[in-house]
């Protein structure tokens, strides 16, 4: 049975939820916390490390005892840790938390007071107003957890896009051992590259002898065959992803990838220029009457209909279509057009590598300049910096860029955004950063018209440079706080600030209708990753795929600047 990182991850942050609900001690929780992350963000599958022997305790934040907890994972699929907190508690427990608004103390005393254990019985409990007795909750409170009760139902139906990523990767590369197996590629929505991915969609062309149905079934992930047949086959993964596949022919291969590409929207727009042209658009190929005229790749399918080649990011019927007739689709960024991650965090707050070594994993990775943004000092939790951290700190970079070749590293803080909208930091030392991101990191449930009008205050900082993740929504997690972001953005336009798209798979927050909306009122966009790890700036692709979904040009991005031109932008 294949162990995914984010199977891992899972493992670790279940023990940690519960560990913190049971009251331990809060060091012992941040390193499950730590750990989870850490896992979460490797680029290597550790399956891999162990099954080759390679020594975990060379991750950065893994010791003796986490690294035989992974090995644990790996070779038996669960960990008797967590098995013994679940038999103490309930398995259920942990996903009260996801509900926002239920932290771990009150998580505990629903169940001391309650034994409430799963979210079926808090669901009832609320609804009968047996929740808001309790000492501290109420009915406002109740009210509130009914309407997070019915987002995270229809939340796990989805998975973010890294989890998947991870699941079809892996699926990919076992269908491809298959001997006469040719084309293979995830089509759907992780094809355009969408925030959460509800299945995944596998196209493939191979041999007529090639026998991929029962090699796509025998998968060892595979939990449930719903069916199987010569040119279709369906099953659940353990992870509870449901996978498709379908076999064509390579005559008919372009069609069906443009087909169950999708989207719905963008498939009919197609369809209905198609019928007005006297031609007939399915997933086995372009028809006139009932001939064949078109159908191995994308390209020749949309040439039919005389329109170029439309990226699958932008198959939404948002305006697509009109902008490839008109010869005006924007051209797209790409990874290549990124000189540096302007969000990073290392030790100094709660990230888990020196300045220099997150330096040298740019560098590795082409970057021209960094920014280091640790957190203030209102995130206490994160270790976050006071003014005489911060200046420690802007000595030390001065220090390691007087001798660092290749790359520059930039001054900077992601600073909380209080209340009242004043920052967390005085200017004094603001002024002397070369970038400030301000960001909230609390009080998420302030009315629309109290949470815009702190944002606002915030951007009309001289110092303020970028809003970072603008809407803080964790997707699947937490929904995004109530704002206007047309007055954010506007804001921002009037004060030569930058909106964050931040990287992160749980974040990925500018979405893409707040980037083409930024995009389309002048406002610049700073594509950055929140890294806390070196793999952590491997996350810059999920923030190109958000962007390119958000029409975004390297133009449109800050980052994409030489050094020189982005201190430019950056000086206000």
């Amino acid at each position: 049975m294949p162990i995914h990182n984010n199977d891992i991850k899972e493992i670790f942050t279940r023990v940690a939820d519960l560990l913190e609900i049971k009251g331990e001690n809060q060091f012992r929780v941040r390193a499950y916390r730590n750990a989870a992350r850490t896992i979460g963000e490797l680029s290597q599958n550790v399956a891999d490390m162990v099954e080759k022997g390679e020594d975990l305790t060379e991750i950065s934040g893994i010791g003796k005892d986490l690294a035989g907890k992974i090995e644990e994972i790996v070779k038996t699929g669960t960990l008797k840790m967590l098995q013994d907190l679940e038999k103490e508690t309930s398995p259920e427990l942990t996903k009260l938390l996801q509900i926002p608004g239920l932290g771990a103390k009150r998580v505990k005393l629903i169940y001391e007071k309650l034994g409430i254990t799963n979210v079926k019985e808090l669901k009832e409990s609320a609804e009968k107003g047996i929740l808001s007795k309790l000492y501290g909750l109420g009915e406002k409170t109740e009210k509130k957890i009914l309407r997070e009760i019915g987002r995270l139902e229809e939340s796990e139906k989805r998975f973010n896009i890294a989890a998947a990523e991870q699941i079809a990767d892996s699926y990919i590369q076992y269908l491809k051992k298959l001997s006469g197996v040719n084309d293979v590629i995830i089509a759907g929505s992780y094809r355009r590259r969408k925030e959460t991915v509800g299945d995944l969609d596998i196209l493939t062309t191979c041999e007529q002898d090639t026998d991929i149905m029962e090699h796509f079934v025998k998968y060892e992930d595979v939990s449930e065959v719903i069916s199987k047949g010569n040119t279709k086959s369906s099953v659940i993964l353990r992870s509870g992803i449901q996978v498709d596949i379908r076999v064509f022919t390579p005559e008919s291969y372009g069609s069906a990838l443009l087909y169950f590409t999708g989207s719905k929207a963008h498939n009919i727009a197609i369809r209905k220029i198609a019928q007005e042209m006297g031609l007939k658009i399915n997933e086995y190929g372009v028809f006139k009457t009932d001939k064949k005229i078109a159908g191995k790749s994308e390209e020749e399918v949309y040439k039919q209909i005389d329109l170029p080649y439309i990226p699958p990011e932008l198959r939404e019927n948002r305006g697509e279509i009109e902008s490839a007739r008109k010869g005006k689709l924007p051209n797209l960024l790409e990874l290549g057009d990124i000189r540096g991650d302007l969000h990073i965090h290392t030790e100094w707050s709660d990230g888990h590598f020196t300045i220099e070594e997150m330096a040298e994993a740019a560098r590795e990775r082409g970057y021209e300049y960094i920014a280091i943004t640790e957190h203030s000092r209102h995130t206490s939790v994160a270790n976050g910096l006071t003014p005489e951290r911060l200046a420690q700190q802007i000595r030390r970079i001065d220090e390691i860029n007087h001798k660092l070749d290749g790359i520059t590293i930039l001054k900077g803080i992601e600073v909380d955004i209080l209340e009242d909208g004043s920052l967390d930091l005085p200017d004094e030392i603001l002024s002397k950063l070369d970038i400030v991101i301000c960001s909230v990191h609390y009080k998420f449930n302030l009315s629309r018209k109290e949470q815009t009008a702190r944002i606002i205050n915030a951007l009309q900082n001289p110092y303020t440079n970028v809003l970072g993740h603008p809407t803080g929504r964790m997707i699947n997690k937490r929904e995004p706080y109530q704002v206007d972001m047309e007055k954010i953005i506007k804001c921002a336009r009037d004060n030569n600030c930058f909106l964050e798209l931040n990287s992160h798979p749980d974040r990925l927050d500018l979405n893409d209708i707040h980037c083409k909306m930024a995009k389309q009122m002048g406002v610049k966009i700073a594509i950055s990753t929140d890294a806390h790890s070196i793999n952590g700036l491997d996350y810059m692709r999920y923030g190109i795929g958000q962007g390119r979904r958000g029409w975004l040009e390297p133009h449109d991005v800050i980052n994409t600047r030489t050094l020189s031109e982005l201190q430019k932008l950056l000086k206000k």
